[in-house]
């Protein structure tokens, strides 16, 4: 929608690759052995990205023979390795300020072990914390309405009943390819 020539989707869950491809996007499975500026080239013949969006946050896990092993910090140092100088990163992935649950007692603290010194070397600008969503209501909503965007089909909307609600939720955190509409009244027609 806002003019990216490319766009490349890093997923583990071979079914959510395939949703990206359907809309159009180029993939990378995450699981696979090799360097991503080897994947990243590949793709666009050369082996930086003018902009990176982490939608993943802190549950981050390593790639290739690392994908099982949660590593916090990870995708914002491939951010900051795989941007171009002057590009932009942006955050909106989950990054809290404890975790009791982590890897380690750094991240326990929501201390994590970047190179930020190469951000800032490679002057990236950064734009971190919740997607700005009333900013793009209107503009979506005219796109949608004017059929120049499907974005049910690209995020593979499913209808369910208020009863199907834990399932959904459950089926969301299990890393499903779809995004699920509760529909308590019945109103959305099938």
């Amino acid at each position: 929608l806002l003019g990216a020539a490319c766009v490349i989707v890093g997923d583990m869950i071979p079914d959510r690759l395939a949703q990206a491809r359907s809309f159009g996007c180029e993939t990378i499975d995450l699981r696979e052995e090799g360097s991503m500026e080897d994947k990243i080239e590949q793709i666009l013949g050369e082996r930086e990205v003018d902009a990176f969006v982490d939608c993943v946050g802190f549950e981050a896990h390593g790639c290739g023979c690392d994908h099982g092993k949660e590593q916090p910090a990870t995708v914002l140092n491939s951010a900051m390795a795989l941007t171009r100088a002057g590009g932009q990163i942006g955050i909106p992935g989950l990054y809290v300020t404890e975790d009791p649950g982590a890897v380690d007692e750094a991240a326990r603290q929501g201390a994590l072990s970047m190179r930020f010194g190469l951000g800032w070397a490679k002057s990236h600008s950064f734009h971190t914390g919740q997607c700005p969503v009333m900013k793009y209501h209107r503009p979506l909503m005219q796109a949608i309405l004017f059929d120049k965007v499907k974005i049910a089909d690209a995020v593979n909307v499913q209808v369910i009943s208020l009863d199907q609600a834990a399932q959904g939720y459950a089926e969301f955190d299990g890393g499903v390819a779809k995004k699920f509409v509760i529909d308590p009244h019945g109103m959305v027609p099938a």
